[in-house]
Parts: C-alpha cells; sequence; structure tokens
C-alpha cells in the first residue's frame, strides 16, 4: 500500500473543499441540463470592468455546463452619457426615458453598436458564442406605442413601446447551433416605427416566448425587500400570489423587474430570480448553490423549498 508523503496528504485535503463545491452543484446540473435561462443584464454589472467580465465568465459556464443561456440587455447609464456628450437633455416621465426621435437614434447607437457589441466580445473570449441581435430583426420582439400616465392622465413619451408579439424562430436556431444570442431591448412597430422598449420587459416576454425553465434579472438591489425603506431584510422566495399583492407598493425602479417576473412565471416560466448584480458571479452563486442568493419567484402551485432550487 503506498502512503502519501505528509506534502501531498495536506495538497489533497486543500483541494477537498473544491471537490464539494463541484459536488453541490449536481443537482442543479442534472436539473437544468437542456434548459433554457434568459437572463436580463443591466445595473452595476453593466458599467463595472470587474463585474462585465465575471459575467461573461458565468454565462459561458452556463453554456459549457449543458444550459442554453440568452442574455437581453438594456444600457440606460451608457444612453445617458451618450444624450448627455451629444448635448441632449435626459428626460424622464413615471421612470420611462422620453424617447424623442433624436433620442431613439442614440438609443439604437448605444445598445446594438456599444453595449451590445462589448458583451458579445467578452463572451466570444471563451469560445465562439455570443451572437448580437436586436429586437428587430427577424421581426423577433414588436412593439406598440406606450403612454405613460400622470395623475390619471395619458402622457405622450415618444417612441417607447409595448412588446406585443416575440416571434422566437431566430433565437431558437441560434440556441440550437450552440450559441449564446445576446439581444438589444428595441422594436418595431406595425407602424413602421422603432421603439425602445424596458429590457426587464423584453427578458420577461422572450423568456415565455421561448419555454425557459428561469428568468434571471440582475440589478443593482440585493433583492425584493420585506419592507423597504424600514428594513433591508430581503424575500428569498414567494409565489406569484404574495408577489401580485405587493406589487402596488413597490418603488417605480423595481417594479418593472417584478412584473416581468410574475408575468413569466405565470405564463409558464419554471422560476423568476431578481439577484444583485454588484456582487461577482451572483449568476453561478444563485443557480448551483444550496442557498442561493436574491429572492426567487414560483408559481402558486409550486413547493416552496430553501435554497436555489425550485
Amino acid at each position: 500500500m503506498k502512503i502519501a508523503p505528509k506534502g501531498e496528504q495536506a495538497r489533497n485535503n486543500t483541494a477537498l473543499p473544491k471537490a464539494m463545491t463541484l459536488i453541490e452543484a449536481l443537482p442543479w446540473l442534472e436539473r437544468f441540463h437542456g434548459k433554457t435561462v434568459v437572463i436580463k443584464f443591466g445595473g452595476n454589472a453593466m458599467v463595472d470592468e470587474g463585474l462585465k467580465a465575471a459575467f461573461a465568465q458565468d454565462v459561458v459556464f452556463l453554456r459549457y455546463a449543458g444550459l442554453h443561456p440568452v442574455v437581453v440587455h438594456g444600457g440606460g447609464p451608457q444612453i445617458s452619457a451618450q444624450l448627455d456628450r451629444l448635448g441632449l437633455e435626459s428626460n424622464f416621465t413615471n421612470g420611462l426615458r422620453v424617447t424623442t426621435p433624436e433620442t431613439m437614434d442614440v438609443v439604437r447607437m448605444v445598445l446594438a453598436g456599444q453595449v451590445q457589441r462589448e458583451l458579445v466580445g467578452l463572451l466570444n473570449g471563451h469560445g465562439p458564442f455570443a451572437v448580437g441581435m436586436t429586437g428587430e430583426d427577424a421581426h423577433t420582439m414588436t412593439a406598440v406605442k406606450r403612454y405613460a400616465v400622470v395623475d390619471g392622465e395619458q402622457v405622450d413619451i415618444g417612441l417607447v413601446g409595448d412588446i406585443v408579439n416575440i416571434e422566437a424562430g431566430a433565437v431558437k436556431a441560434l440556441i440550437a447551433d450552440g450559441r449564446i444570442p445576446v439581444i438589444s431591448s428595441i422594436a418595431r412597430g406595425a407602424d413602421g416605427h422603432v421603439y425602445n422598449i424596458n429590457a426587464d420587459t423584453a427578458a420577461a416576454a422572450l423568456a415565455v416566448s421561448l419555454g425557459a425553465e428561469m428568468l434571471v434579472v440582475l440589478t443593482d438591489v440585493e433583492g425584493l425587500y420585506k419592507d423597504w425603506p424600514n428594513s433591508d431584510d430581503v424575500i428569498s422566495q414567494l409565489s406569484a400570489s404574495e408577489l401580485d399583492e405587493l406589487l402596488p407598493g413597490l418603488a417605480s425602479g423595481m417594479l418593472p423587474k417584478m412584473e416581468g417576473c410574475l408575468r413569466a412565471v405565470r405564463s409558464g416560466v419554471g422560476t423568476a430570480r431578481v439577484l444583485d448584480g454588484r456582487v461577482q458571479h451572483s449568476l453561478l452563486l444563485e443557480i448551483f448553490t444550496d442557498e442561493g442568493i436574491g429572492t426567487m419567484v414560483v408559481p402558486d402551485d409550486e413547493t416552496m423549498v430553501t435554497g436555489g432550487l425550485a
């Protein structure tokens, strides 16, 4: 019988926690293998170089682990910065960007020409996976004009749209080819106009159309707070009905995210999760560890459990 030297035994013992971490991921690898995960990329993760690199690693890890990741992104900070450079004002009504034709030109340029290209480049640093497209391409997303409501009255906010139809054939073809679709949240309407679409709304609609197992929304908070601003305790899990009751009291920034999560799980998506994009590798921590992080929304008929597995 060969006895390993003491130094080698010490190294083996040091490496053991790494093996345990991998084994912890096994039930989730089994559950989610071959499943589609739609990820809304936004918040701080879009502007911090370290977070962007970590996000790209996470997404490619999902692809190598046998999942089918699809990324939907906006680009609010980048759009505002470019408008400022051009001397154009950034105006908002009820949390929605007032989008004039001049602003829409900037939105299209920034989303498809800057944010998307950078993200595609980061993903493709790990292999020939990512393919960029917009909601306009192949009529993937069709929109109608959206109005803001102020004091009970409709207010025209320009080229802002709501999605009325998803044609997911092009996205499904990319997934079948082993690619990672990266989709900018702009869409064309039947009236010929191109509309600025909330990325949370776009991601939720696409998740439903793809029959995704999971919708993940990255944001700049830890999750959905139980009693904000009186407490920073985060709700780890809640049902669709429980979320429905909370919606009227949510802050404007969180509202479209949670509305998207609710719509997704009520339309067949397995779970929806809101994660803190300021935490490196939050995507992997949520999907592949027992504890999970952030807030998970499950359908009303789903058994509530702890951890990342629902």
